[in-house]
């Protein structure tokens, strides 16, 4: 199947079939910066690699916020590997064209849109070249009404490469980068990539994440670092950066997402662990 065949298949169930406007056009752009003006904070996660969490920690960084009463929204810039409507328990949503443009999904008061709301089926590839991922990504913040939102969240793929360069293209006034890494080395050394990458789009790092920072046996509750300790902070203090917290590693992470729900609402010391992180984040941007 050809690229130009790969979109037109996909493009037969997105809500703006047929009527796709001139993503490269000056009016585009314009109309984009409109649609994104009245969003307060814009702030974009990333990591250097997969596997990290950073996905778990967008949607719980969203409803943490939504909890305190702010207006939030999520834009999964992932392209080709969506996964906030499944961490969100909304993948049976579809995004819908309104009056003035795409209405998003609706996530228990969060907005959300992302390309697993637009695929025929949950495990529909998307086979795309950078520039096709570029003009989704155009339309998801040009054609979706978010409204007068406190927090819109970027959720990126991993990497360092075409996803990261063309948000921080198109959205202007972005708050900045959250950096999600784990405790050992292979990760920190791509963690360091990407605040770098971060630092060469002139965005402000707003701070480090370690997740999966340890475990409490349940049976001696003494603490197991499987993958090493304290490794996210001693980068951030390298790099000079903040450090925001860490998450512990708590099998109750993993049940809540697959069921589609945060954990950031219960009981438990990662929960505690990710209020304090969601509290340091509003005195930084206030």
């Amino acid at each position: 199947m050809t690229e130009m065949n790969e979109k037109n298949e996909i493009c037969e169930t997105c809500p703006l079939k047929g009527s796709c406007p001139d993503q490269g056009s000056e009016e585009a752009v314009t109309c984009m910066a409109d649609e994104i003006d009245g969003i307060k904070h814009k702030i974009i996660v990333a990591s250097g690699k997969g596997g990290v969490g950073k996905s778990t920690v967008s949607v719980n960084l969203a409803r943490a916020l939504q909890l305190e009463g702010y207006k939030v929204g999520i834009l999964d810039a992932d392209i080709t590997g969506p996964n906030i409507p499944k961490l969100l328990g909304i993948e049976d949503q579809g995004l819908v064209q309104g009056a003035d443009g795409i209405k998003p999904a609706d996530a228990g008061g969060i907005k959300v849109a992302s390309m697993a709301l637009v695929l025929s089926r949950q495990d529909s590839p998307v086979v795309w070249r950078g520039p096709m991922k570029m003009a989704a990504i155009k339309q998801f913040i040009q054609d979706v009404t978010w409204g007068g939102l406190d927090y819109l969240i970027i959720d990126l793929p991993p990497g360092t490469s075409d996803e990261p360069l063309s948000v921080a293209q198109l959205i202007p006034d972005l708050s900045g980068a959250i950096i999600v890494t784990t405790p050992q080395e292979v990760a920190l050394l791509d963690t360091r990539k990407a605040v770098n990458m971060v630092r060469a789009m002139k965005l402000p790092v707003i701070g480090i994440i370690e997740n999966m920072a340890g475990l409490a046996c349940p049976h001696c509750h003494q603490r197991i670092d499987i993958f090493q300790s304290g490794g996210g902070e001693r980068m951030a203090e390298e790099m000079n950066v903040r450090f925001l917290g860490s998450i512990p590693i708590d099998p109750r992470i993993c049940s809540l997402g697959d069921a589609g729900q945060t954990f950031v609402e219960g009981e438990a010391p990662a929960a505690d662990s990710f209020r304090l992180i969601v509290e340091r984040l509003e005195n930084i941007l206030r």
